[in-house]
């Protein structure tokens, strides 16, 4: 490395060592770039604190959809409670990760910002103060030493220069003793060349030493004021090291949620949630509410009563000359509103999504209709698959007999059937149950 001392005149470098003039330039820089290495790791916190966010919405997002996805789903009892655990997990270590982005950003962000404000000043010409300094501190502890460098340079340029002149005045002389053309005056001259030579050279040499130990001379207490302007930048560098390593213990602290007990819980109670799942209970409820449990009005001999209050037959109820009466239904002040109401989350079976690499054509697709041998579900109605629609209620209805449906406006079935003469059609809810409906309490679903 070469440059030259600033305020010298033209000192040449001539080792990369810090004691070469202009060679503390090094240190000065270090100061800049501790002010820069603040701002890089401000930015790293504040895109790992973006990720953390982006992570966090994600999961929410994604338990949100799952979750309405299995409730619409076949899924049942304990098994389905255990399923959505892994939902409720999602959504706590969500609000973890936000916290984690709260703390990277609203502290160990704010702290490097405040630290950084406050040990680096910026002056109006540009630059840091603390450079500034630094720079004007090893100037001043460098320009004797300097001084004396430029001497002794010189005066050893002119020693040099001497030696040069003396060997060559001492070659010509002795040149001109073998040549006889020269006469004794031209050569008394050339011998009086070579005796003003060895003065210069002597002189010069004198100088050269003695410029040289003035520098060996100053050159101590050069060193010490080296030394005292470098220990002021290595405290200066020492605080901001330290205060890097106390940072980035606290974004460890932050980061690490297992240490966080409510993080352990997250995991403990989604593996309690898990186990508490019970093939034997879930099979059970299905028995009593799905299944051969269920209570059951089995015909029994009716005599025929020509009572007024009798029971009108249902396609005789609905049945009028004028049209078909709307019966069952409960008005409610939004029923405008759950008229033109859609459902943010479509059925299970119409509207979920799968990875691009699921095929429906999979034998294990849990969600299929056809059993292992690819026979239909024996207990479905003998109605071809071709004529299911799903539909979505218009207003609330409330089965008036066995075998007859309720469900409230907004809910989702399946017809099976069209409409029949009496404007009655044949359905099936999402829970299993397969009735009649008036025709007219229902609308497609596009």
């Amino acid at each position: 490395m070469s440059g030259s001392y600033d305020d010298s005149v033209g000192v040449e470098v001539s080792s990369d060592s810090f004691w070469e003039v202009g060679n503390y330039k090094r240190t000065v820089k270090r100061i800049d770039d501790g002010h820069r290495l603040c701002n890089d790791l401000m930015n790293c916190i504040h895109e790992r604190a973006r990720i953390e966010k982006v992570y966090a919405q994600q999961l929410t997002e994604w338990a949100k959809r799952w979750k309405q996805l299995v409730e619409k789903g076949p899924q049942y009892g304990t098994v389905e409670r255990a399923w959505c655990a892994f939902m409720s997990e999602a959504e706590k270590v969500s609000e973890l990760h936000l916290e984690v982005k709260g703390s990277l950003m609203n502290e160990d962000f704010e702290k490097i910002k405040n630290w950084q404000k406050e040990a680096f000043h910026k002056q109006m010409m540009g630059g840091f103060k603390e450079t500034k300094e630094a720079e004007d501190g090893f100037r001043k502890a460098q320009k004797p030493w300097a001084k004396k460098l430029k001497e002794v340079e010189a005066a050893k340029k002119a020693y040099h220069a001497a030696c040069k002149e003396e060997k060559l005045a001492i070659s010509r002389e002795t040149n001109s003793k073998a040549d006889p053309a020269l006469n004794p005056e031209q050569l008394k001259k050339l011998q009086d060349k070579v005796e003003r030579s060895k003065q210069d050279v002597l002189k010069t040499k004198e100088k050269y030493e003695k410029s040289l130990k003035e520098l060996d001379n100053a050159t101590p207490q050069y060193m010490e004021n080296m030394e005292q302007v470098f220990e002021q930048c290595q405290q200066f560098e020492e605080k901001r090291l330290r205060f890097f390593r106390e940072v980035l213990l606290e974004v460890q602290k932050h980061l690490d949620l297992s240490n966080v007990a409510s993080y352990k819980n997250i995991y403990r109670e989604l593996e309690q949630n898990i186990k508490t799942a019970d093939a034997v209970e879930d099979l059970r409820w299905f028995r009593a509410n799905q299944g051969p449990g269920m209570s059951m009005n089995w015909p029994q001999f009716e005599e025929w009563s020509a009572d007024l209050n009798r029971t009108l037959s249902r396609r005789e109820k609905k049945k009028a000359s004028d049209g078909v009466t709307l019966t069952g239904i409960n008005q409610t002040g939004d029923q405008v509103s759950q008229l033109n109401k859609h459902s943010s989350v479509s059925s299970y079976e119409k509207n979920q999504s799968y990875p691009t690499d699921w095929s429906d054509e999979e034998s294990n697709n849990p969600f299929s209709s056809t059993d292992a041998n690819g026979d239909t579900n024996p207990f479905d109605e003998d109605t071809p698959p071709a004529m299911e629609v799903r539909v979505r209620a218009l207003y609330d209805y409330e089965g008036q007999e066995q075998d007859e449906l309720s469900f409230k406006a907004g809910d989702e079935l399946t017809k099976m059937e069209n409409e029949d003469e009496q404007g009655w059609c044949k359905g099936r809810l999402d829970n299993g149950q397969v009735g009649l409906y008036p025709a007219n309490y229902v609308e497609p679903i596009q």
